[in-house]
């Protein structure tokens, strides 16, 4: 293994003759311009000797060592040879340690896993959560105890009705909106925190998709899929729903009192759709 590379084997001597035999300009490197190492391009380091060439476009990074291995593994899951699973979950381990204030969507989009993988190796691996925050992908930092905060608007509004949502949310660390939300399940008897569904462990057989986006990308390009009427309406409806945390919150937060019963309704419905369309999907694929 290349120190500092997320390949656990190290170079793959086909991809290197591969280059080799393509007689195409090779594409910049990326170096660590701090330590001089090759964070993207180790291939074609290789492939660029072999054709007996002296020189190679290299870019420099600025930046500290984690932040260049985070660079190293975004850029082997994007293009070039991709990354075994294997690696990607190895890589996804580091970066939990080094940057723990990341949000688990943001590791997930860097490693090429999906953000329920990060979950459950940020809870094997006890990672520190006492900044009490995480940094998303829009680079704005969230409460990680979500339901501590909401229970502790809760005990606000309910001590004092008269308090803004500015300034309960000011207190409990939390947005004016989900206080509003708050406010509202209380206005209808029920708990503060929804209930959260277990999750339910992670297999890793087949190479998980890095979220949504990454499968939209997938099917998107597949003929099979784009090129089909059906396929054509199957990529439409997944863009609709192709929504990340963030802004499904903005819309649960945002969703009048008077008519939430019926878009709860709705949302119901739809999972239940949803859940039988896996299902016979899943029966199909055995």
């Amino acid at each position: 293994m290349i120190e500092g590379s997320p390949r656990a084997a190290g170079e793959d001597e086909e991809h290197v003759r591969s280059l080799v035999a393509a007689e195409q300009e090779l594409p910049p490197i990326i170096v660590h311009e701090t330590t001089m190492r090759v964070i993207d391009g180790a291939h074609r380091v290789r492939a660029a000797r072999l054709r007996g060439s002296e020189h190679i476009t290299a870019r420099y990074f600025r930046g500290s060592a984690e932040d260049a291995f985070v660079l190293a593994v975004r850029a082997n899951v994007g293009h070039g040879l991709p990354l075994s699973l294997k690696d990607r979950i190895s890589a996804a381990e580091r970066i939990v340690t080094t940057h723990p204030q990341w949000a688990d969507r943001m590791i997930a989009s860097a490693a090429g896993i999906s953000a329920r993988t990060v979950a459950e190796i940020r809870r094997r691996k006890s990672v520190d959560e006492s900044s009490g925050t995480r940094i998303g992908q829009d680079g704005r930092a969230r409460p990680v105890d979500v339901a501590r905060r909401r229970s502790l608007a809760t005990a606000l509004l309910t001590e004092n009705p008269d308090l803004s949502l500015r300034q309960v949310a000011q207190v409990a660390g939390i947005s004016p909106e989900t206080v509003r939300a708050v406010r509202n399940r209380l206005l209808y008897g029920r708990r503060p925190v929804p209930a959260r569904t277990p999750t339910p462990p992670v297999r890793h057989e087949v190479p998980p998709p890095a979220d949504q986006d990454e499968v939209l990308r997938r099917l998107t390009a597949d003929p099979a899929v784009r090129q089909t009427d059906t396929g054509r309406v199957l990529l439409r409806v997944l863009r609709l729903q192709s929504l990340g945390d963030e802004e499904w919150q903005k819309i649960v937060d945002h969703v009048p009192a008077h008519c939430a019963h019926l878009v709860e309704q709705a949302a119901r419905e739809s999972a239940r759709m949803w859940n039988d369309v896996a299902a016979r999907i899943a029966q199909k694929s055995h």
